[in-house]
């Protein structure tokens, strides 16, 4: 994972260097410990090695990382993931409107997110990446892993002119993604 996330850091700081002037230092471990003990989850490896490379983007930069939506902070991140999870049984009436299981990554700023989901909801694959919607329940994976994902991301940068990033583009998903699941649908874990 390290060396997909250098090679990410290169093409972010040479190919969007404003976008990656805004992105903040990346966690010790120790740091993500405290917020692991305080959010009672434990984050997988995978997880750590991303937030130990970059914190997200700062709160007052609103640029996109990826797909129309911003990096979150892992705090940020921990702390809506709470809030959607307090929310099942009563505002989140349908099976699977929100997982417990799905930690927000990326946020488009208008209750959209991203997340990695730790437990394979949909499909028993744990670290697949799902699209959650609040108006809509659709909720596809749109990538096996984060690994699979960065490898997109980094193929996307190689690939594209610096000219060519405006504020919507979407990473291509790799191969047999996405695959179509819906709130209202039981897990298959």
């Amino acid at each position: 994972m390290q060396v997909l996330l250098n090679k990410l850091d290169h093409y972010l700081s040479t190919k969007r260097a404003d976008y990656y002037a805004t992105l903040q230092p990346g966690l010790s471990s120790a740091e993500i410990g405290a917020l692991e003990k305080k959010y009672n989850v434990t984050l997988p490896v995978d997880l750590c090695a991303l937030y130990q490379w970059k914190n997200g983007q700062r709160e007052d930069a609103h640029a996109s990382f990826v797909n129309n939506s911003m990096f979150l902070s892992l705090e940020h991140s921990l702390e809506s993931a709470k809030e959607l999870t307090s929310m099942i049984g009563t505002d989140f009436e349908m099976e699977n409107w929100w997982h417990p299981a799905w930690i927000p990554l990326f946020d488009n700023g208008g209750g959209d997110y991203i997340c990695y989901d730790t437990v394979g909801v949909f499909t028993g694959i744990r670290g697949q990446l799902i699209e959650f919607w609040h108006a809509d329940n659709d909720r596809d994976t749109i990538a096996p892993d984060l690994t699979s994902f960065i490898v997109s991301l980094n193929k996307l940068y190689a690939t594209t002119d610096p000219k060519d990033f405006d504020e919507y583009f979407e990473v291509k998903v790799p191969e047999g993604y996405p695959k179509g699941n819906y709130a209202g649908e039981p897990g298959r874990r």
